[in-house]
C-alpha cells in the first residue's frame, strides 16, 4: 500500500490542516481536522474532506489543535496527544483578551526597570566638564572661575579651544599631568565620577564599572534563562526583582571601588532577569497575531526606563539618593507574586496540568468567554506519556555552523546582533559628550526611539524584515559617520546622533523576531541565544571602545558607523521570512532562503502578498511506498 505520513491542506479559511490516519493496530480510518471555528457552515469541511485521500498510515498525525472525526461506526471522541491538547486549550483564549492585556501590563514593567538599571551610570557616575585643580587657587570650598586669568595662565587650551582636561603648566611652562581636578557643577553636583575621579588616566575605572554590569547581563541571560525553564518564569521574575532591589540599594552604600565593581556585576545579572522572564511569559501567552506588537512594546518600555532615568537625574542631584531611587523601582515587580500567573505552557510541560487548566479557566472568565474546558480529560491527557519526539536526535548550537547556508546566516545574524548592540549603547552611554543639558539629551535619546517603533509596527509586515533592518542599519551607520565629520560637541552633531539612535533602535527591535524566524525550529533557541550573547558581549565592550577617544574623539564614532554599515550591507544576503513557511529541521534550515537575497527580491513584499493568495493545496510531507 502507499504510505503517507501527513497530508496538509493549507490556507483553508476555517481550517489549518486536514490529515487522514489509521490508528496503529486498528482498522478504522480517521480524518484529523484542525479548525479555527465550527460555527460556520460545513462548506470548508466538505471541501477539505473531498480533497483528502483516505489512506492508511502508521502512527499519529503531527498537526496541532486536532478534532477527530471518525467513519460511521466508530466513537467520536478526542484523539489528541499532549502537545495538541495544550494548543487546543490555549486556542480557546484567543490571541489577546482582557486577561492577556492585564498580564502583559505586569510583564512589561520589567522592561522599564531593565532600561533604567542598565544605563544608571549615565547619571550616577557621570563625569562633567573638568580641569586640573590649581594649587593655591582652588580649594575644597572654592573653585576659581574657568575663564579667569589665573586659570588661563595655568592651563593650556586643547585643539577645540577649551581648557585641557588632563594637563597644566609646570615650571618654565612645561606640561605636567594633573594630580587632582575640579568639576563643573552646573549639571552634576554629585556622582561616582566626581568622587573617584573617572578622568584622564583613570577613565578606565568608569568604563570598567559599566563593562562589569554588562558582563553580568551576559551571565544572567545564560543562567536565568535556564532557571526559567527549571523553576518557572514567575519564580525567576519575582526573585530577579527582589535581587535588583537588594543589589541596586547595596551599590549605593559602597565606598570601595573594587567592591563597587563586584556588586555592579551581581546587579547586572539580575537587572535584566525579570525582563527575560517577562518577555518569555508574554510570548507564551499571547497569540501569534499580537506577538510582534507585544515585542515592540517591550522595546518601548525599555525606552521609557531611559526617560525615567533622565527625569529623576534632573530632579535629584545627589548620587546616593538617586541610586536608591533607581533601585526602588524594582518594588513595582514584587506584587507580581500575587497578581501575575505562571505560564500555562510551562506548567503543562512540567506535568502540572491541573494548575495550567485552572489558569486558563480564570483567563476565560476574565475574557468573558463562554468556552468550557473538560478539566479531568485534559489532566488525564497531560499525564499520558507522549514519546512522539523521543527518538529525535538532539540539536544544539554546533549545528548552526555545520552546513554552508546555515553558517552564512548564523555569522551574518550574529554580526547584526553585535553591531546593533555596540552602536545602540555607544550612542546611549556617551550623552555627556554631546552639547547641551545631559539630562535633556538622555531623555531625547529615549523618546526618539518611539517613531522607529511606530514605523516598524506599520511597515514590518508590508515590506519585510530584511529591507527594514538593512535600511535602518545603513542609515544609522551613515549618521555615525556624519557625526564624526561634524565639529566635536556641536549642536548639529547632537541632532544627527538623535537620528542615528532612531534608526539603530529600530533595527535592534527587528533583530529579535527576524533571527527567530531564520533559524529552524530544532535550533531556534540556540540561534537566538547565540545572537543575544553576541549583543551582550558587544554591549560590554562598548565602554572600552569609547576609551579610544583619548587618541582621537572621532575614533569610537567611526568604529560604530563602519560596524553598522558592514552589518547592514551583509543583511542583503539574508532571506526574507515574511510569507514563508518557517524551517523545522536542520535540513529545512539549510535549504531555507537559498537564492533569496536582496538583489533578487529586496522588499519581500511580492513574497508576502503571494502567500496570502495561495489556494488550497495538498502538500505530502513524507511519501514512501510499502507493499503488504
Amino acid at each position: 500500500m502507499e504510505r503517507y505520513e501527513l497530508m496538509e491542506i493549507r490556507r483553508c479559511k476555517f481550517f489549518r490542516s486536514v490529515a487522514v490516519t489509521d490508528r496503529h493496530g486498528v482498522g478504522a480510518t480517521t480524518a484529523t481536522i484542525t479548525v479555527h471555528s465550527l460555527v460556520r457552515r460545513h462548506t470548508c469541511l466538505a471541501s477539505a474532506l473531498r480533497r483528502a485521500h483516505y489512506l492508511h498510515i502508521n502512527g499519529v498525525c503531527a498537526s496541532s489543535q486536532e478534532h477527530t472525526l471518525r467513519q460511521p461506526g466508530t466513537s467520536n471522541n478526542y484523539t489528541m496527544d499532549k502537545e495538541h491538547a495544550l494548543e487546543e486549550m490555549m486556542g480557546k483564549l484567543g490571541d489577546f483578551g482582557r486577561y492577556q492585556g492585564f498580564q502583559f501590563f505586569l510583564h512589561i514593567l520589567a522592561a522599564m526597570t531593565a532600561g533604567l538599571h542598565m544605563l544608571s551610570l549615565v547619571t550616577v557616575a557621570a563625569v562633567p566638564e573638568h580641569r586640573c585643580a590649581i594649587m593655591g587657587v582652588d580649594s575644597t570650598n572654592f573653585t576659581e572661575s574657568w575663564n579667569s586669568s589665573l586659570v588661563l595662565n595655568a592651563i593650556p587650551l586643547n585643539e577645540h579651544g577649551k581648557l585641557d582636561s588632563c594637563k597644566m603648566y609646570g615650571p618654565n611652562k612645561s606640561l605636567e599631568h594633573c594630580e587632582s581636578w575640579v568639576y563643573d557643577t552646573q549639571y552634576y553636583k554629585s556622582s561616582r565620577g566626581i568622587e573617584w575621579d573617572f578622568v584622564c588616566s583613570r577613565r578606565w575605572m568608569g568604563a570598567a564599572a559599566q563593562t562589569a554590569y554588562m558582563f553580568g547581563v551576559v551571565l544572567g541571560s545564560i543562567v536565568l534563562g535556564k532557571l526559567c525553564d527549571s523553576f518557572g518564569r514567575k519564580t525567576v521574575f519575582v526573585w530577579a526583582g527582589i535581587l535588583q532591589l537588594l543589589f541596586g540599594t547595596a551599590v549605593a552604600f559602597v565606598n570601595d571601588y573594587y567592591t563597587f565593581i563586584s556588586i555592579r556585576f551581581l546587579y547586572g545579572i539580575f537587572g535584566s532577569g525579570s525582563y527575560i522572564a517577562g518577555f518569555v511569559l508574554t510570548m507564551e501567552l499571547v497569540g501569534p497575531s499580537r506577538r510582534t506588537l507585544c515585542g515592540v512594546t517591550f522595546q518601548i518600555m525599555f525606552a521609557v526606563g531611559i526617560m525615567l532615568l533622565a527625569g529623576w537625574g534632573y530632579l535629584i542631584d545627589n548620587r546616593f539618593y538617586l541610586q536608591i531611587l533607581y533601585a526602588l523601582h524594582a518594588v513595582v515587580l514584587l506584587p507580581h507574586w500575587f497578581l501575575m500567573d505562571e505560564s500555562p505552557r510551562w506548567l503543562w510541560a512540567q506535568g502540572r496540568a491541573r494548575e495550567s487548566v485552572a489558569i486558563i479557566e480564570k483567563a476565560l472568565k476574565m475574557n468573558g468567554s463562554t468556552e468550557e474546558i473538560d478539566t479531568p480529560a485534559l489532566v488525564s491527557q497531560c499525564k499520558a506519556t507522549c514519546t512522539k519526539y523521543s527518538e529525535d536526535s538532539p540539536s544544539g548550537t554546533f549545528n548552526l555552523f555545520k552546513t554552508p547556508n546555515m553558517l552564512k546566516k548564523t555569522l551574518i545574524i550574529c554580526g547584526c546582533w553585535f553591531a546593533n548592540s555596540v552602536v545602540y549603547y555607544g550612542l546611549s552611554l556617551n550623552t555627556g559628550k554631546l552639547n547641551g543639558n545631559p539630562y535633556f539629551i538622555t531623555f531625547l535619546l529615549g523618546i526618539v526611539e518611539m517613531p522607529s517603533y511606530i514605523i516598524i509596527m506599520y511597515y514590518l509586515d508590508r515590506i519585510g524584515h530584511r529591507a527594514l533592518i538593512s535600511t535602518m542599519m545603513l542609515l544609522g551607520g551613515i549618521s555615525c559617520l556624519i557625526v564624526a565629520a561634524l565639529p566635536h560637541g556641536s549642536t548639529s552633531a547632537t541632532g544627527i546622533v538623535m537620528v542615528g539612535k532612531l534608526f539603530i533602535s529600530g533595527s535592534y527591535s527587528i533583530i529579535y523576531k527576524y533571527s527567530a524566524e531564520l533559524f529552524p525550529t530544532v535550533v531556534r533557541s540556540s540561534g537566538v541565544g547565540l545572537g543575544s550573547m553576541c549583543a551582550s558581549v558587544s554591549g560590554a565592550l562598548t565602554p572600552l571602545i569609547s576609551l579610544l577617544d583619548t587618541l582621537n574623539p572621532k575614533i569610537p564614532t567611526i568604529i560604530f558607523g563602519f560596524l553598522a554599515l558592514l552589518s547592514g550591507f551583509s543583511t542583503f544576503f539574508l532571506p526574507e521570512t515574511i510569507g514563508r513557511t518557517l524551517p523545522q529541521s536542520i535540513e529545512d534550515g539549510e535549504k531555507f532562503g537559498l537564492g533569496d537575497t536582496c538583489f533578487t527580491n529586496c522588499s519581500g513584499r511580492r513574497m508576502s502578498n503571494a502567500s496570502e493568495d495561495i489556494p488550497e493545496t495538498m502538500i505530502p510531507l513524507d511519501v514512501t511506498e510499502k507493499k503488504s
